[in-house]
């Protein structure tokens, strides 16, 4: 059996979007296919892939001449006929600095990418949160509005009596503060809902309303699945698999490679070429050749050799540090999860049915005479409360489940 999700709108300032049923596996794939955060976020690997080209690129050759601007015997300027000299030059990079520089270039690529994947999986974790969010939430406004639909017709009918004098305006008043509880209780289900598609729209760009098409057996099998693995061994696999923490891993070896090759750029490079001259060295069209080589009188590259060095150091810490944070936030997820599904398997299927059997015997009885407005007000206030609880703890289940995907970036549930 599925249930339509109704979505209402306060007020004219409200744009109206269309609606569209879409399982979670479709919002998935549009998610994919349409987000542009996901799609901008690529784009860092292909600059990553630019700056691995880049860094193997050699110098371009040096090519210089030298003529003569004025012969004062002949009083002639520009006179190149007697004497030129033509020189190219090359830059010789030393030290492996070239290949240590794409090295480092390298590792950024492989950063590029875990944050890629992180972003895939957050956004991702996002919209099936969401989404169970929006289904949950949907079936609150569902119950809410069974109950005012009986409640506002009786309060409809207690105005008119108490217009007549029939009935004292304490019975109205009384049924008018529960029809108010509940409205209160809908408006803010349904602020929660509009975030919730607002969400859906922006994550899968989508520009229509999302009706989550599940149905109640498919969101039970959803809630009875429990991971057949222990918190440690949830904890050992979100070491293994997190991408930030990955990421936290790499930056070490990215930084290491960084070290490495701000230390290279303190060997000094050679510079080599050719050099003709037509009438300005010992000879006539004399060819020579030229190298240069800086003097090493100090480390021209000190200060940022000292800077990779505390960056290195301090990557180190920072992966010490996300990973007692990975511990923690995979022991949380777990504790919250556990806590929600123990709190809701303590209530058995026979004692929802009591509560709804007791709930329309309510009604019956109160049409009938035989229960006062008090009694009833009271029951359907605390049922309204139960109801809305219940749904709740479903839904943070599947939150705090999802979270628990998130982590590991394995399919802990389904």
């Amino acid at each position: 059996m599925r249930i339509k999700i109704l979505m209402f709108f306060f007020g004219s300032s409200i744009g109206v979007f269309a609606q569209k049923n879409m399982s979670l596996r479709q919002c998935e794939e549009a998610f994919r296919n349409n987000n542009l955060q996901l799609l901008a976020e690529q784009y860092n690997i292909s600059q990553a892939d630019a700056d691995i080209i880049q860094a193997k690129i050699w110098d371009l050759p040096q090519i210089s001449f030298t003529g003569n601007a004025y012969n004062p015997e002949d009083r002639r300027t520009i006179d190149i006929r007697h004497s030129k000299d033509v020189e190219i030059q090359q830059l010789f990079v030393l030290g492996g600095k070239r290949k240590k520089e794409v090295e480092f270039a390298k590792t950024n690529k492989e950063l590029a990418q875990l944050q890629y994947n992180q972003l895939l999986v957050d956004l991702r974790s996002q919209i099936r949160q969401t989404y169970y969010s929006l289904y949950y939430d949907g079936r609150k406004i569902l119950r809410i509005d069974n109950q005012l639909s009986f409640l506002n017709d009786l309060l409809k009918a207690y105005k008119t009596q108490t217009a007549k004098g029939n009935i004292s305006l304490k019975d109205e008043v009384r049924l008018q503060t529960l029809v108010l509880g509940l409205n209160r209780d809908k408006t803010e289900v349904t602020n929660s809902i509009l975030a919730s598609q607002n969400a859906l729209r922006i994550l899968t760009g989508i520009n229509e309303n999302i009706l989550p098409d599940l149905s109640v057996e498919e969101a039970k099998d959803l809630l009875d699945d429990v991971p057949l693995i222990s918190l440690n061994d949830l904890q050992k696999r979100a070491e293994q698999n997190n991408a930030e923490y990955q990421f936290a891993l790499k930056t070490i070896e990215s930084s290491k490679a960084y070290y490495n090759w701000q230390k290279s750029l303190n060997t000094p490079d050679l510079t080599a070429g050719l050099q003709y001259s037509q009438l300005g060295g010992s000879f006539k069209n004399e060819l020579n050749f030229t190298i240069g080589i800086p003097i090493p009188l100090w480390k021209q590259n000190k200060g940022n050799i000292q800077k990779a060095q505390f960056i290195s150091e301090q990557s180190q810490k920072n992966a010490e540090f996300k990973k007692n944070e990975l511990y923690n936030q995979v022991a949380l997820a777990y504790q919250t999860w556990e806590n929600q599904y123990n709190q809701l398997m303590s209530i058995t299927p026979k004692d929802l049915d009591n509560l709804e059997v007791v709930y329309k015997g309510m009604q019956d009885n109160f049409r009938k005479g035989n229960v006062s407005l008090i009694e009833f007000t009271d029951f359907s206030d605390s049922y309204n409360e139960s109801v809305l609880q219940m749904n709740e703890m479903k839904k943070q289940i599947m939150i705090s489940a999802e979270e628990l995907n998130r982590l590991n970036q394995t399919q802990i549930f389904k």
